[in-house]
């Protein structure tokens, strides 16, 4: 079932056909009145430049004066030969035999039923357009229909190709699809989420995950401020790298940059408790240091959140050569989904 889209909106028909999955447009002067457009013709000729099939409504209230219609459109600078709508009337069935006739395309639309479906394939319609959406606010079987148009077609050896339109949400695709239609046309809004569903979206998510527990390394993800104090920094000191990075953290290092041990805000406030203020202007070599948990920046994101689930922690000090350059927050990892 080819698929095209019902619009006139040319940024989202722009949109569209990036896809590079439709086979044509289909247009509506109810369409271009809705979006405020004044000048047909000049919309014609712009939308015909655009995709690769256009379809356009030639009205008129006489066979002669629907042809002379089509005939005025091929007169404008078209980039490709459009194919004229015509709704199903004694009209349009003469019109589009004449049209057919002359090798042109056309589609009978605002059919309704198998008699009209069966004139419009006599007179040569190229496509048969039933309105799904309009027939079932009608409380009529619009798939049953289709089906029914399909299996003429089949039966006596028409060329019509039978299209699915009014097209309200994705059940009408699935239905047009069982029914056998040749050619479906939806807009923008049910193109785009034919592809949803909840299990795909779950399984997705859980192969970005894996992927990337094996192939992101911390050093990838790990925060740029370096939350670092030396041991001749005060609490105070620490007090302030915390608030500025926003980790609930600060590694310790000797007068050569090396690890000596972390200082944390559960540390802070144990402190606090313990000794009061004045503890604040200890310095972080009076305080007996904690052995860190580290992790190195080479190491795989699969390493760091093993090591969260072990130690159950929320901090890690991620190193190189001995030396501090980053932390990894639990809250990290939580973000980007690797940890529940």
């Amino acid at each position: 079932m080819e698929l095209y889209l019902d619009s006139v909106d040319f940024k989202e028909i722009e949109a569209a056909f990036k896809w590079g999955i439709l086979s044509g447009l289909t247009t509506t002067p109810t369409f271009m009145h809705r979006h405020g457009i004044t000048d047909i013709d000049g919309a014609i000729v712009k939308l015909s430049g655009m995709v690769p099939e256009l379809q356009v409504e030639a009205l008129g209230e006489t066979a002669e004066e629907i042809v002379k219609e089509a005939h005025r459109l091929l007169t404008l600078p078209l980039k490709s030969k459009p194919v004229f709508k015509i709704p199903i009337s004694n009209h349009g069935v003469q019109a589009c035999r004449k049209l057919s006739n002359e090798g042109h395309k056309v589609n009978i639309h605002l059919v309704y039923s198998l008699n009209q479906a069966y004139m419009a394939m006599i007179a040569g319609a190229a496509y048969i357009c039933p309105l799904a959406g309009r027939m079932h606010d009608q409380g009529q079987d619009a798939f049953a229909l289709y089906s029914q148009i399909v299996n003429v077609i089949r039966s006596y050896g028409f060329k019509s190709k039978v299209m699915v339109s009014s097209v309200r949400h994705p059940e009408h695709v699935r239905q047009g699809l069982l029914a056998g239609a040749h050619v479906c046309t939806a807009p923008w809004s049910v193109i785009k989420i034919l592809n949803e569903n909840a299990l795909t979206m779950v399984g997705t998510n859980q192969f970005l995950e894996h992927t990337k527990l094996m192939t992101v390394k911390v050093k990838d993800i790990i925060r740029p401020h370096k939350s670092t104090v030396k041991l001749s920094d005060t609490i105070t000191d620490a007090m302030l790298v915390m608030t500025e990075s926003g980790l609930g953290a600060v590694s310790v290092v000797d007068k050569d940059g090396n690890l000596n041990g972390i200082f944390t805000d559960g540390d802070l406030r144990r402190n606090l408790k313990e000794g009061g203020k004045t503890i604040l202007q200890s310095k972080m070599s009076d305080l007996q240091q904690k052995a860190p948990v580290t992790i190195s920046s080479e190491a795989l994101l699969y390493d760091a959140v093993n090591l969260f689930k072990e130690r159950r922690i929320d901090s890690i000090i991620v190193t190189e050569n001995n030396k501090p350059c980053g932390f990894i927050d639990i809250q990290d990892l939580v973000k980007m989904g690797l940890i529940g």
